[in-house]
């Protein structure tokens, strides 16, 4: 999948659309100005942006996207994994949970989803 590099308003913009897509681009200014006190300007500017990134398109004034939240938070984690664990998946969860404690129903859900994957693999 390719790099989508965002920031954090970006990332916020791209979670409205998510939320409410397809949407009318009208619709969409008038979400934003309530929600990050933007001007409309100023959402065509960002959505112009992200649909050149190839996150987004704008067909006849309808935005939907073409990457869907689930798989640019999937790739982002991926990288962020990559970037700071060298590929380490256990590294991360290492790191992870030696700063913040997890429940024992938070380690049977993890005990789950690591059992199915050996299940389906």
């Amino acid at each position: 999948m390719k790099d989508y590099e965002l920031g954090a308003i970006q990332e916020r913009f791209a979670d409205i659309v998510w939320a409410h897509e397809p949407i009318a681009s009208g619709e969409l200014a008038k979400i934003c100005e309530k929600e990050l006190s933007w001007k409309r300007p100023t959402t065509y500017t960002v959505l112009r942006k992200l649909c050149e990134k190839g996150l987004l398109q704008n067909r006849d004034g309808i935005v939907s996207s073409l990457v869907s939240r689930e798989e640019f938070y999937s790739a982002k984690s991926e990288q962020i994994i990559e970037d700071s664990y060298q590929g380490s998946l256990p590294a991360f969860v290492a790191s992870f949970i030696s700063r913040k404690n997890i429940s024992a129903e938070e380690a049977d859900e993890i005990q789950r989803m690591i059992d199915s994957f050996r299940k389906e693999g």
